[in-house]
């Protein structure tokens, strides 16, 4: 039996509180399908509470008037107090989503430098332009904090997530209410504790957990948000960018993916191969920018497809806390349910269906092991569409022109990966791939100060870097100063 874990409560206007109406949902754990704890399920009321205290501690509070420099020292506390709990939240998150400690942990360490590197970004980059006009005007723009946020978190990486967008909105002065996916709110209860722990002025963070349908409908229609930035489906992207154009909010939106993988035959196939295994195994399958579509060159596909079989029976399966373990359980049964049904649907289509095994005594988790589809197509609808779980389609291709046009043919557009040592054709297949992010000889590699984001149904705007800090959380202002007596006309005179 494990521990049971403490009931969760919205955090509003510096309090945790229950829910208005006193509802609670259950939070279930992965890997035994027990309850872990009960979570207070917050609907609209308790949006619109938080949301006047994020309003209030913007426009009254100190938040909006403190000097850069002073709002930096919130935000280095809140780093240094994640490290403080780096093995608490891992334990947590681990707890929450079944995804591997020795996984997690990375996540969370990543976490601390989120804030780090945005209270750097905002002291040396948030700057503005000046425009001298021959000797009539200095025109110079400043940025400024939108005011109350909505962030919107998917479960997939919770903590790790929730951090890429909460640093950037506190670091640029603004204040935030924060939708964490119902699937995982362990970490995001953490996260409250830490920035409550940090001293931040009242209401300048504020969670409310619930479901999509009420607590984040409620936050995407509330006139006083002015922007919603959402990770996760498509679909529910897509009903956030039409529920907020009411109010007229700034949207940002990173959705799904179905990204290839490249391997072409002078490649360095076995590094191509770790990263390929990688690339979708890690995270449980459950990552955006999984390669869940991986095209290899005839002429090394038999060998390739070889050491994959290899690799799929020797990944071990197992209990998210122990350190060994590569691969988890799925977040929950719906999500467990719909993965094998893809499975299923993949022999239909004719893929011949290769699996690692379940131990037994891990059956009572939700375990899809790791999957490879041989034989696929492209145009096969486990082709298409994203699964998000541990299962890689293997498609045969001959030609450069063949595997791009292959690449593309597909709605998403979020990440892609090229393998091959020459280097002109890597270069001319990663500009011509449909995607917002390339890589080329690497594995899923981070840079936080580059844009991440997608094309086509993989989203609309751009994560990372000063996308974030100028062109996502502040907006920019232009002062128009006259320093001589410039031409007025004179109407009326």
């Amino acid at each position: 039996m494990h521990k049971r874990i403490d009931d969760v409560k919205l955090y509003i206007d510096g309090q945790f509180t229950d829910a208005e109406s006193g509802a609670k949902f259950e939070n279930i754990n992965p890997f035994t399908n027990e309850v872990n704890n009960s979570v207070a399920e917050g609907r609209e009321e308790d949006m619109n509470k938080a949301v006047a205290a994020a309003k209030k501690a913007f426009e009254e509070g100190p938040w909006g008037k403190l000097k850069v420099a002073e709002r930096m020292i919130y935000i280095n506390r809140i780093a240094d107090l994640i490290d403080e709990e780096i093995e608490e939240i891992a334990y947590l998150e681990s707890l929450d989503t079944g995804l591997p400690i020795s996984q997690t942990r990375k996540m969370t360490a990543r976490a601390a430098e989120n804030f780090r590197f945005y209270a750097r970004m905002v002291q040396t980059k948030l700057h503005g332009e000046s425009y001298p006009v021959d000797d009539e005007f200095i025109n110079y723009t400043v940025y400024k904090p939108l005011g109350p946020v909505g962030l919107i978190t998917p479960w997939n990486a919770p903590f790790m997530l929730e951090t890429w967008k909460v640093a950037p909105a506190l670091a640029t002065g603004n204040t935030v209410v924060l939708k964490p996916a119902e699937l995982s709110p362990l970490t995001a209860n953490k996260l409250a504790q830490v920035i409550d722990k940090a001293d931040l002025p009242a209401g300048v963070f504020n969670i409310v957990h619930g479901f999509g349908e009420t607590a984040g409908a409620a936050l995407v229609a509330h006139q006083d948000v002015k922007a919603i930035s959402f990770t996760g489906e498509t679909t529910t992207g897509s009903i956030i960018i039409k529920n907020s154009a009411d109010t007229l909010k700034k949207t940002s939106m990173e959705l799904g993916g179905k990204s290839p993988l490249i391997v072409f035959d002078d490649a360095d196939l076995d590094r191509a191969l770790d990263a390929a295994v990688w690339g979708i195994f890690s995270f449980n399958g459950e990552r955006c920018t999984a390669n869940s579509r991986v095209f290899l060159h005839k002429n090394i596909k038999d060998e390739f497809v070889e050491k994959l079989k290899k690799r799929v029976m020797n990944i071990k399966i197992g209990d998210p806390m122990d350190s060994k373990t590569q691969l988890g359980p799925l977040i929950e049964k719906e999500h467990f349910n719909k993965v094998k049904s893809y499975i299923e649907l993949a022999k239909e289509e004719g893929c011949e269906v290769i699996q690692g095994v379940v131990p037994e005594e891990v059956k009572a988790g939700n375990f899809v092991p790791p999957t490879l589809l041989l034989n696929a197509k492209n145009d096969m609808r486990v082709c298409q569409e994203e699964i998000f779980g541990p299962v890689m389609a293997v498609i045969e291709f001959e030609t450069e022109e063949e595997v791009v046009e292959a690449a593309n043919n597909v709605r998403y557009g979020l990440a892609g990966y090229v393998w091959t040592n020459d280097i002109k054709r890597g270069h001319r297949v990663a500009q011509a791939v449909e995607a917002g992010m390339l890589w080329v000889n690497a594995q899923n590699v981070r840079d936080l100060r580059i844009p991440f984001g997608g094309t086509k149904d993989s989203g609309i705007g751009r994560e990372g870097g000063h996308y974030a800090i100028f062109e996502f959380y502040t907006e920019p202002k232009v002062i128009h100063v006259s320093i001589a007596d410039h031409h007025i006309p004179q109407f009326g005179k």
